[in-house]
């Protein structure tokens, strides 16, 4: 019997071994090795019209509108984590990148550097995780390429993402718009991935899993603006947290801002995570969370339309912009006292996106 295999056009003399299969170098040699982990890995998994042209671009049309286009790298730590994986993570960074302007994020690429040995298991569990965040996002991984590099010279598996989108006509968001008055909204708890990251690699343990909030928040950017379409900024609070954000865009905008700690939503078990490890959640990274600044006459009602939306219902208004040459950003505290909010100083968190 023979045991041959059709996979697309390409006919190889057996599958690919799944189960116990590695990752080699000759995976990453421009090979039948190489074309066949495409036809039977990421071409299955990411199947749609541009992929399969099998071109070394994807040619696609684009809806009028201004293009955005972002590009992120993911080395985290462990590759799978209490919440999802490097491969869902990959997705949810980039289409979020694309929406906090606004836009409707399209198209993706896909670029994967693989390290020697590598179980093929872990990398379909990857890349099916990938396909299911594309799919519940709305957007299409249309190009990619994929490297191998020699054992130890790796972590298993980096991915590359870049996406595209159109910001519909009427829309502009960005810094350079927040204006003193604005009001500051968390779209729900705050450094919930960073906890659940460096809770899995301190073996710690709380009475409720403490799970990564990665998501893809173009569906909430969507609906937040059919209600408020003149919201000024919108931004994901990834690496440096809360605190690098506000910085962030205080000094693009050349303001100050105010905080109220009684009105950020912190989880109890992130907090008793953080007090235990010596960190502060303004500094600890997110990656399904995001931080509107609108019209202060606007506030009201984009929260009641965030709340209204699964990923937003715990949204809070959490300060306002005020007038400020030194650009600083404070916290009332608790206590009524008022602290500084400053950058991070060093990596609190490595390897967490």
């Amino acid at each position: 019997m023979s045991n041959n295999c059709n996979a697309g056009n390409k006919t190889y003399s057996q599958t690919l071994d799944l189960v116990k299969g590695k990752v080699e170098m000759v995976h990453g040699s421009g090979g039948k090795a190489m074309a066949q982990l495409i036809d039977e890995l990421f071409l299955k998994a990411f199947s749609n019209k541009w992929l399969e042209q099998m071109n070394d671009q994807a040619c696609f049309q684009l809806p009028a509108g201004n293009v955005v286009m972002a590009t992120d790298s993911h080395v985290i730590s462990p590759l799978f984590f209490p919440g999802g994986d490097i491969g869902c993570l990959s997705v949810h960074g980039t289409v979020n990148d694309v929406a906090m302007s606004g836009a409707v994020p399209k198209y993706l690429s896909a670029g994967f550097i693989l390290e020697e040995g590598y179980p093929l298991a872990d990398l379909q569990k990857i890349v099916t995780s990938m396909a299911q965040a594309a799919e519940d996002a709305g957007v299409h991984i249309v190009t990619g390429d994929t490297k191998v590099v020699e054992r130890g010279k790796g972590d298993g598996c980096f991915i590359s993402t870049t996406g595209i989108g159109v910001v519909p006509e009427g829309i502009s968001m960005g810094a350079e718009r927040v204006s003193v008055g604005d009001k500051i909204i968390v779209s729900g708890s705050l450094g919930d991935h960073g906890v659940a990251i460096m809770s899995l690699r301190e073996n710690l343990t709380f009475e409720t899993t403490i799970e990564s909030d990665t998501q893809s928040l173009n569906d909430l950017v969507a609906s937040m603006v059919d209600v408020v379409p003149d919201i000024h900024c919108l931004r994901d609070p990834t690496r440096g947290g809360l605190s690098a954000t506000l910085n962030e865009i205080a000094q693009q905008s050349n303001v100050g801002m105010q905080i109220y700690e009684t009105q950020l939503p912190i989880k109890p078990q992130v907090n008793a995570a953080c007090e235990f490890l010596g960190l502060d959640p303004l500094f600890v990274a997110n990656e399904g969370k995001l931080v509107a600044f609108c019209p202060p006459d606007k506030a009201d009602q984009l929260l009641a339309a965030m709340r209204q939306h699964p990923k937003g219902k715990d949204a809070a208004i959490i300060g306002e912009v005020f007038e400020d040459d030194l650009n600083f950003v404070q916290m009332e505290t608790a206590f009524g006292g008022n602290r500084m909010v400053d950058w991070i100083n060093g990596e609190q968190l490595p390897r967490i996106c």
